[in-house]
């Protein structure tokens, strides 16, 4: 049901969201893109050794379509998503999002983090998940992001745990939601590094 756009429904309920929002692309370029920017970042010239056992592993998390796209989805409803008009990531938000974690992880735990494909090491903690949401609610005027984290330990343990951040009082523009979205990225993977490592 995500691959079909009911914006045209959704805007007849939400006329004040008529220029903030669109189908296609647009033939102008966007004003600004947006990325997620780490609040906490490893110093450089940092390095790190040890042994495999140690090392995490950070892999892409998974995503629907409508968040596979370097648009930024808006709720309009129940059912209807359409995409905020002149917002465009620099890259896909699970890139991003995995990127995000793998910053944070280094600046906090410090150590090897590894982060890309699954080197097939078995005796390395692996990250990964699933970003449930990561938009623009326009029926509540704010911003989610939700991660359902998935942690495996070198012995094979598995644990798995939801985590979720919202702002709210977000208007209806990329110049306001970039910064709300950054946000709420950085909480949801401030919780999953605690979550994960105890730091």
């Amino acid at each position: 049901m995500f691959k079909r756009l009911s914006a045209f429904a959704a805007l007849a309920l939400l006329p004040a969201l008529a220029s903030c929002v669109s189908i296609g692309g647009s033939a102008e370029p966007p004003e600004q893109l947006i990325t997620f920017t780490a609040r906490e970042t490893a110093p450089a010239g940092a390095s790190s050794t040890g042994e495999v056992t140690d090392a995490i592993v950070v892999l892409e998390p998974e995503v629907e379509d409508r968040l596979d796209v370097n648009r930024v989805p808006v709720k309009v409803d129940a059912t209807g998503v359409a995409y905020l008009k002149d917002a465009v990531y620099v890259d896909r938000p699970a890139r991003l999002f995995q990127h995000l974690l793998a910053e944070t992880l280094r600046a906090r735990k410090g150590g090897l983090v590894i982060e890309g494909e699954d080197p097939g090491v078995l005796v390395s903690t692996r990250l990964f998940g699933r970003i449930i949401e990561a938009g623009y609610d326009a029926q509540r005027s704010s911003v989610s992001v939700i991660y359902d984290a998935v942690a495996i330990a070198p012995d094979g343990k598995m644990r798995q745990r939801r985590f979720a951040s919202t702002v709210e009082g977000v208007p209806a523009d990329a110049a306001s939601v970039a910064p709300a979205l950054n946000d709420a990225a950085n909480d949801v993977v401030s919780q999953t590094v605690t979550w994960l490592t105890g730091k």
